[in-house]
């Protein structure tokens, strides 16, 4: 299993918009072979940090995803939603291994 670690800079203006956009992926990684494991928003501390959290089997199930992902009309739709809002000002993605019992 693969997680995958995106930590957001989001305008603390455009909170709500940035949970719009947020809320679109949930089902859509999930349809797509993924589990998300939610989206953090802001509450206490710094007002402009999000962070998604989602794993697939493995690295490879990740990159199938993100192929289909380019011509899918629900990814398309939340990445055309998200270039109207402007709520993301930068992002990085981190790759890690849970470790279980």
């Amino acid at each position: 299993m693969i997680t995958c670690h995106v930590r957001y800079v989001i305008d603390p203006y455009k909170v709500g918009e940035f949970e719009e956009y947020a809320r679109l992926w949930l089902p859509i990684v999930a349809r797509m072979g993924g589990t998300h494991h939610g989206y953090f928003l802001p509450a206490e501390g710094a007002n402009n940090i999000a962070i998604a959290l989602f794993s697939f089997p493995s690295l490879s199930a990740y990159e199938d995803y993100r192929q289909l992902m380019v011509n899918d009309p629900e990814c398309i739709e939340a990445f055309e939603l998200e270039k109207l809002n402007r709520s993301i000002l930068s992002y990085e993605r981190s790759f890690m291994r849970p470790v279980l019992p």
